[in-house]
C-alpha cells in the first residue's frame, strides 16, 4: 500500500503531502486513492472498528504532489468546504514550465469549460456554454535553462486550472502531455502544491502547512 507523509494529524484534520500518481479518490475499488489509503492508515494506528470517516475538501490532480487536506470529521468538512468555496484559502504552488515566462511577473485570466468525453479542461469564450473564469497569479523564482520555476497562487479553484492555463500561454507544465508538456519528467507532473492556508475550522486558529517537492525534483534549482 502507498505511504502518506503526514504533515499535520489532530481530531479535525489530516493534512498530507501526496505523492505522484496516486488520485484523491473517485477511482475503481481495486485501485488505490489518498482517500483509501487515509482511510486504513487512520484504522491502524487508532485500532477504529467499522468505517473510518474521511472528508475530502479539495483535490490534486493524481500526477500532482504536495499539501492536501483532508477532514477527519463531518463538522471539519463542512467548514473548511466553505473557506475553499469562498476563497478564504489561499493556496501556493510551484510548477516547471518549458521555457522562459515572459513577462516574469504576471496574471492570467480565461473562461474554461469541461471535456467530459477527453477527460479534459478547454479554454473557451465566455459566453460559452458551461464556461467559468479561471485567474492565477504568477511569478519566476529561478530560471532553469530551457525551463523555468513558478511560483502560482489561484484565484479560483477550477479543475487542470494550472495546468490548462499555463498550456495556454505558451508554457506547459514539464512532463503533463496532457496539456502539451514534450519534456519527458520521471514520475508525475513537475506541479507541485507547495503550501496551503486556511483558519482551523474548529479552533479558528490560522494555519499554514508547507511540503518539500518529491525527490524528482532533484534536478532542478530550487530556492533555500
Amino acid at each position: 500500500m502507498a505511504s502518506l507523509p503526514v504533515l499535520f494529524e489532530d481530531n479535525h484534520l489530516l493534512v498530507i503531502n501526496k505523492p505522484a500518481m496516486l488520485p484523491t479518490m473517485g477511482v475503481a475499488e481495486d485501485r488505490e486513492s489518498v482517500l483509501t489509503v487515509a482511510k486504513a492508515y487512520l484504522k491502524e494506528k487508532y485500532n477504529k472498528p467499522g468505517n473510518v470517516y474521511l472528508g475530502v475538501v479539495s483535490r490534486l490532480d493524481a500526477p500532482v504532489t504536495g499539501v492536501l487536506v483532508i477532514a477527519r470529521t463531518s463538522k471539519a468538512a463542512s467548514r473548511l468546504t466553505e473557506q475553499f468555496r469562498e476563497t478564504e484559502v489561499q493556496k501556493i504552488y510551484w510548477a516547471v514550465v518549458a521555457g522562459a515566462i515572459n513577462p516574469p511577473a504576471g496574471r492570467l485570466v480565461n473562461f474554461v469549460r469541461k471535456d467530459e468525453r477527453n477527460r479534459k479542461m478547454h479554454v473557451c469564450t465566455a459566453g460559452s456554454p458551461e464556461a467559468k473564469e479561471a485567474r492565477l497569479t504568477y511569478r519566476t523564482l529561478s530560471p532553469q535553462g530551457h525551463h523555468c520555476l513558478l511560483e502560482v497562487i489561484l484565484e479560483t479553484g477550477r479543475k487542470h486550472q494550472i495546468r490548462l492555463q499555463l498550456s495556454e500561454a505558451g508554457h506547459p507544465v514539464i512532463g503533463d502531455r496532457k496539456y502539451g508538456g514534450t519534456t519527458d519528467f520521471s514520475r508525475g507532473i513537475a506541479l507541485h502544491s507547495r503550501s496551503v492556508s486556511f483558519r482551523h475550522p474548529v479552533l479558528k486558529t490560522e494555519l499554514t502547512f508547507t511540503a518539500e517537492p518529491p525527490a524528482s525534483w532533484s534536478r532542478f534549482r530550487l530556492p533555500t
